[in-house]
């Protein structure tokens, strides 16, 4: 048997797929041989130096809740520098340079950094984002995704996550907007536990305390997306708990939110009665 790993070694391509002519990397010219012996003396270094120059690595900044800070405080006469035509090495552009107040160097922005800034859609303060930030950044809309494989699991038999996802935000679609549908990740399983234990989780510590804040505690909102299972109407209470005076008082209606945590077979029922599938 021949061990066929001493032919081979592992090699890291700086480029591939490439018409370059033999001159410009070898001093020599190559015939059709099998096997060529390189020599070192002869590889035309600077060649190679000029391409790996001519290849950068990517590199991404995030910046997560960008409207919350103060652009113009933040950024300065910097985000000039951000437009593509006033980086380094942009072709057809105008590229700047700016000395930096404190240190006094020079500073500029390269045109293999891209800069990710994200947003809550449904948070208030994006209508006073920055218009110079509007006018640099491209907004892309990232909707709730119900095709990931993350979400392709049953909560319970015959309901899958996304479908249960995507039944709870058409129902909030109609009483708010879409900017305040809920994100795939609640249901994403990351802890690789039981899928029931996290979607448990995620109505407790997610779901239920983000609609209450959506609707200002109108239970009655809240009971029409998750159904009398999660949300129950209390009893009345008897008028005598108020003091004994001569006057008329319409009295709301109290609801309570059912804990189902501890107990996996009434959060299973509740769950149907969501789908109305009772």
């Amino acid at each position: 048997m021949v061990d066929n790993s001493d032919h081979f070694r592992p090699v890291k391509w700086l480029a591939t797929n490439l018409n370059i002519p033999v001159e410009m990397v070898y001093e020599k010219k190559f015939s059709q041989q099998s096997i060529y012996g390189m020599y070192k003396e002869q590889v035309k270094k600077e060649f190679f130096q000029k391409s790996q120059k001519s290849i950068p690595d990517n590199y991404v900044l995030i910046i997560d809740e960008i409207n919350r800070g103060n652009v113009s405080q933040i950024f300065g006469e910097l985000i000039t520098l951000l437009e593509e035509d006033k980086r380094i090495d942009a072709e057809d552009g105008m590229p700047l340079t700016v000395t930096l107040p404190y240190s006094k160097k020079t500073f500029s922005v390269p045109k293999n950094l891209f800069i990710v800034g994200t947003m809550n859609t449904a948070d208030r303060s994006v209508e006073a984002l920055d218009t110079a930030l509007r006018r640099r950044f491209s907004f892309q809309e990232m909707t709730p995704n119900y095709d990931l494989n993350e979400l392709n699991y049953e909560v319970i038999p015959g309901v899958s996550a996304n479908e249960l996802l995507k039944t709870i935000n058409s129902r909030i679609e109609k009483l708010l907007d879409k900017d305040h549908l809920i994100g795939h990740s609640f249901f994403m399983n990351r802890s690789g536990g039981s899928p029931l234990n996290n979607v448990v989780d995620a109505f407790y510590r997610n779901i239920i305390p983000l609609l209450q804040e959506y609707f200002f505690g109108d239970y009655g909102k809240i009971g029409l997306i998750l159904g009398q299972g999660f949300v129950k109407l209390m009893e009345a209470e008897n008028e005598t708990i108020f003091a004994k005076f001569d006057y008329d008082i319409e009295t709301r209606d109290v609801y309570e939110i059912i804990d189902h945590r501890g107990n996996h077979n009434t959060f299973k029922v509740a769950i149907k009665q969501l789908m109305n599938r009772n």
